[in-house]
Formats: structure tokens, sequence, C-alpha cells
């Protein structure tokens, strides 16, 4: 009889559907002002200023978790994904985090730099 996949196993499954094939899909603003949808941010703040570090990180966090595949190219730019991910990796779950190393080598190499 084959066994479960564990509750990881699926929730990591379902950030790797998720990911785009390439983090030079990511065009997302760098700055500015950018009101996410309902589907995105369906708890407390919706608009963020991505020239306020909080608010960046905030939103980032906010879309890694919850963003599908389109989600994530409209919304994340890969520069500044590259930038904040030594402190984003630290502040989203595990799953995504190892789903996005995994499967990013940039990402994995700033997380190596990082430590």
């Amino acid at each position: 009889m084959a066994t479960q996949p564990s509750l990881a196993d699926l929730r990591r499954a379902k950030y790797a559907r998720r990911a785009p094939a390439a983090l030079s899909e990511l065009v997302g603003p760098q700055s500015g002002t950018v009101s996410l949808p309902v589907h995105l941010a369906w708890s407390g703040l919706t608009t963020f200023d991505l020239d306020q570090p909080r608010l960046r990180m905030s939103y980032y966090r906010i879309v890694l978790a919850e963003g599908l595949q389109d989600d994530l190219v409209q919304f994340l730019n890969h520069d500044l994904l590259l930038s904040l991910w030594p402190t984003l990796r630290t502040l989203v779950s595990p799953d995504v985090r190892d789903v996005w190393e995994s499967s990013f080598d940039e990402l994995a190499r700033e997380a190596r730099t990082a430590a």
C-alpha cells in the first residue's frame, strides 16, 4: 500500500506548481505604491508603498505565500527579490523558502552568501 504524502509535501507541491519557470519572468514593480487584489491581501492592508522597507517586506511575504503563478509574475520583481532574499527567506514559511531555493539557484546563492 502506498504511503500518503505528508502535509509538508503537499504544501511544497502547491508552491512548486505556482512558481515561475525562471526568476527573469518576475517583472513587477520595484518602487511606488501597489494595491494587491483581495485574493492575495484578504486580511488587513491591501496597499503597499514599496519604498518603505517594512511594507515592501510584508508585500513580498504576502505575494509569495498567497500568489498564483500569474500573481507572482505580475507583483514580484526579479532584482528586488534577489536583494531582499537574505532577509525575506527568514520571514517566509520553510515550505516557501525550500521550494524557491531549490527551484532557483540565484536564491540559493544569495542564501549561502548571507550565511
